[in-house]
């Protein structure tokens, strides 16, 4: 982890100090997630996710969005996942639309796991191009007590993301970096909580600095 914040300081570093920079946009990001098992290796999930501002040079308690989404996935092997869905993303004056595909492949060892994930993702808004996104996504998630997560126990995750987008002619970067700590309530509901830093618009100025505070609810039915 310490080589993973090490690289990403070298690769972000240069943009930070010759180009132009938003102040830091501080927020919150709380999400509910339900996911259903279903025959033949097949599931649901549903999502929904708020970002309220709280902070930006002054205090600004502001609602941003709220997306809710849609997934069908089926696993393919004993670790990878084939996923696909939709999201609409509802702000005070607009309205989008996103279909997601993607790969996901997970390993698991004694007392933690490592998972991989390739998106490809298209929003379309009215009176906007598309834009299409190509994202990569490493994770890592540590129990804090034995060997496996049981109901009353603690663990940690770990996440660095890279976005890469296209809207018309101009593209973008965008660089996530998340920290959570979690609990499991029953066997089937965690609740997590932590930051998660975003950098983007790499590629153009100012540069984009956002730390959401997420509070995340998971139940799996």
């Amino acid at each position: 982890m310490r080589k993973g914040m090490y690289l990403l300081f070298l690769l972000t570093a240069p943009w930070m100090v010759v180009k132009s920079q938003e102040a830091v946009l501080w927020g919150l990001m709380p999400s509910v997630n339900i996911s259903k098992k279903l025959p033949k290796d097949w599931s649901l999930q549903s999502k929904a996710e708020s970002r309220i501002k709280m902070y930006q040079d002054e205090a600004d308690f502001s609602y941003l969005l709220t997306d809710l989404s849609l997934t069908a996935g089926r696993k393919i092997s004993l670790r990878t996942t084939l996923t696909a869905g939709y999201l609409i993303r509802v702000e005070p004056d607009a309205v989008s639309h996103r279909t997601i595909q993607q790969l996901s492949v997970v390993n698991r060892y004694t007392g933690f796991s490592l998972s991989h994930r390739l998106a490809f993702d298209q929003t379309f808004q009215k009176e906007e191009k598309a834009e299409y996104r190509f994202r990569y996504r490493i994770s890592g998630e540590k129990s804090l007590q034995g060997q496996s997560v049981d109901p009353g126990e603690f663990y940690v995750k770990f996440s660095n993301e890279y976005l890469y987008a296209v809207q018309a002619s101009t593209a973008d970067l965008e660089i996530r970096l998340t920290a959570v700590a979690g609990y499991a309530l029953t066997p089937g509901a965690k609740l997590e909580t932590g930051p998660e830093y975003r950098v983007s618009s790499l590629f153009k100025d100012p540069v984009r600095q956002r730390i959401w505070i997420g509070i995340h609810l998971f139940q799996t039915l």
